[in-house]
C-alpha cells in the first residue's frame, strides 16, 4: 500500500524498494517501485544512496519484525543522511508512548503526505 500511494501521490518519484525478504521486495515492485532489492547488504547500500527512507519504526530497532531487522540494518537506517519517515506500527515489539492507535491505511497516508511535502521543498 505504501508504494502504490507514493506512486499515486508523487508520480515522478524514483522509488527503490528494499525488503528484508524477497516476498516483500517482490510485492513492492508489483506495487510500482522502479526497482527492488532484498537482504542486509541491499539495506545498507540503499541507505547510503537514499534521499528519504520510509518504513515501520522497527527498521531502526535491531531484531524487530520477527528478527528480520539485523543490527547492521538498523544501524544503517539510523545513521543514514537521508530523511527518515518512520511509521509507528505497534507490531514491532516496542510500544510507542503518546501515539494514538490508527489503522494501517491512515498511517500510510500520513507518511505519504509527509514525503510529498518533503518533495515539494
Amino acid at each position: 500500500m505504501l508504494i502504490s500511494e507514493l506512486r499515486r501521490s508523487i508520480p515522478d518519484a524514483d522509488i527503490t524498494a528494499v525488503g528484508t525478504n524477497s516476498a516483500a521486495a517482490s510485492a513492492m515492485l508489483k506495487a510500482g517501485a522502479d526497482r527492488a532489492a532484498t537482504g542486509e547488504n541491499a539495506v545498507i547500500v540503499g541507505c547510503r544512496r537514499a534521499d528519504v527512507i520510509v518504513g515501520p519504526i522497527g527498521i531502526v530497532i535491531a531484531d524487530a519484525m520477527l528478527g528480520e531487522v539485523t543490527a547492521a540494518m538498523a544501524a544503517a537506517v539510523g545513521s543514514a543522511e537521508a530523511e527518515r519517515v518512520l511509521i509507528p506500527f505497534q507490531n514491532c515489539g516496542s510500544s510507542i508512548v503518546g501515539v494514538t492507535e490508527k489503522n494501517t491505511g491512515r498511517l500510510v497516508l500520513e507518511a505519504v503526505e509527509c514525503i510529498r511535502q518533503m518533495a515539494e521543498k
